[in-house]
């Protein structure tokens, strides 16, 4: 028999845990953030969710808030047995949490109790983590401390941006809650409480943290280049000839294997070639494959440095004033 659900999420990772558990129970409905404006034009645009969920025909509501006694209501009168959360952007409330008689099931990327919060793969990214996963939880008052049901474990690649992994995560996160959803159903699901004391914050991504400081070893600054990788986006400011400072956005980073010592400045560009342009770190240095500067397309290294816009022994991450000292 199946479970009646209620699904609660938004962006692109929430998308196949709808498709699967609509796939195995009866989903009542779906709740979803509300349009947002998207783009140059700040034209509304659907969070992924409810487009999924139009497409498979399921009711879908998008409130702005789920913290009235008339949306707990609303949420109790469909007699849905358990609620699926899956990146929905906001705390339930206890009136909400007390509606389904088998609880809310919350599927987060991060190894718990590691990456409590907003950002959980990139900040795994980010800290240069080999190893990441998803788990699934019961969802209390609290971020992500309710007691886990299971993980799956997985490496990240040592060139894998956040957007990738995000994208890795959420077929295995859709594959584990449904494993977790049957065993809730036979009543063999086994909650256990997290160890609180080895918990850590993944605080939500700020725009500025996108700016990338290379006075720091060389696999931090790789991790950290593809940790913001799609969002907010990694980027630094150079030199050039013709202008006091440009900012250029940065993909595709790498730890450069040479074993020579540099003694030039954090922030050196040491090289430009097939591999990209070689940039020196604190120690070390890192390969950074594609640049864009200001109005103009995403491209190789050397194809920036043919237009004259980066060069050998120019640094980057070095504010105008700093680089003209």
């Amino acid at each position: 028999m199946a479970l009646r659900i209620v699904f609660m999420g938004s962006p692109a990772f929430a998308v196949p845990c709808l498709q699967a558990v609509a796939a195995h129970h009866q989903v009542l409905l779906v709740v979803t953030q509300p349009d947002k404006p998207a783009g140059r034009g700040g034209q509304l645009t659907a969070p992924p969710v409810k487009l999924a969920a139009q497409a498979l025909g399921l009711p879908v509501i998008a409130p702005r808030t789920l913290r009235t006694p008339e949306a707990a209501a609303e949420l109790a009168a469909l007699g849905a047995d358990v609620a699926v959360v899956v990146a929905y952007g906001k705390i339930l409330p206890r009136a909400v949490l007390d509606v389904f008689p088998r609880g809310c099931v919350n599927v987060h990327g991060s190894l718990l109790p590691r990456y409590r919060g907003a950002a959980p793969v990139q900040r795994a990214v980010m800290s240069g983590d080999e190893e990441t996963g998803v788990t699934i939880m019961m969802l209390d008052e609290g971020m992500d401390t309710g007691p886990t049901l299971l993980e799956r474990r997985t490496p990240i690649g040592p060139e894998e941006t956040a957007g990738m992994l995000m994208e890795r995560l959420a077929p295995i996160g859709a594959a584990a809650l449904v494993e977790a959803l049957a065993q809730l159903e036979a009543g063999t699901a086994r909650p256990v409480a997290q160890d609180h004391a080895r918990a850590t914050h993944a605080a939500m991504l700020r725009k500025e943290e996108g700016e990338i400081d290379f006075a720091r070893p060389a696999p931090l600054v790789a991790a950290h280049l593809r940790g913001v990788d799609p969002w907010p986006g990694a980027y630094a400011t150079v030199r050039t000839p013709t202008e006091r400072g440009q900012v250029l956005k940065l993909f595709g980073a790498s730890v450069a294997t040479t074993s020579d010592a540099v003694q030039v400045p954090a922030g050196t560009v040491l090289a430009i070639g097939a591999s990209g342009a070689q940039v020196a770190c604190a120690p070390g240095s890192v390969w950074i494959r594609e640049l864009q500067a200001p109005g103009r397309k995403r491209v190789t290294a050397a194809q920036l440095a043919a237009g004259r816009g980066i060069a050998v022994g120019q640094r980057l991450g070095v504010a105008a004033d700093e680089a003209s000292a």
